[in-house]
C-alpha cells in the first residue's frame, strides 16, 4: 500500500513538473500555455485508472522525459521589431543543438 501512495506522490510531483516546464517554454504565449496544460491534463486524467504499479512507472518516466524535452528542446521564436523572428536559447539549451525553423515555415504556422 505504501508503494501506491509514492506513486501518487510521484504523479501528483510529475504533472506540477510538466505544468511548470509548459509555463516557463511557452511564457508570454497564451494559445500555448492553454493548449499544452489541456493536453497534460488529458493526458493525466486518461490514466487516472492505471492500477498497474510497472505500467505507473512506465508513465511516470514518460512524464519526466516530456517535462525534460519541454525545458530543454523547445525555445519559441519571437517576432521582433524589424518583422523578422529571434530565438534566444536560455542557459537551459546550452550545449544543445539547436535547429530553428525557417521564416517559410513561421509565416505558415502564424
Amino acid at each position: 500500500m505504501a508503494a501506491k501512495g509514492l506513486l501518487s506522490s510521484e504523479a501528483v510531483t510529475a504533472y506540477r513538473t510538466l505544468l511548470r516546464a509548459t509555463r516557463k517554454s511557452f511564457a508570454g504565449d497564451t494559445v500555448m500555455l492553454q493548449g499544452s496544460a489541456a493536453e497534460v491534463r488529458k493526458k493525466f486524467e486518461e490514466n487516472r485508472h492505471v492500477t498497474s504499479e510497472t505500467e505507473i512507472k512506465k508513465l511516470l518516466d514518460e512524464a519526466r522525459e516530456a517535462s525534460d524535452f519541454i525545458s530543454n528542446m523547445i525555445v519559441q521564436a519571437k517576432l521582433n521589431s524589424r518583422g523578422g523572428y529571434e530565438v534566444k536559447p536560455s542557459k537551459d539549451h546550452a550545449g544543445l543543438t539547436l535547429e530553428v525553423p525557417s521564416e517559410e515555415i513561421l509565416k505558415k504556422s502564424a
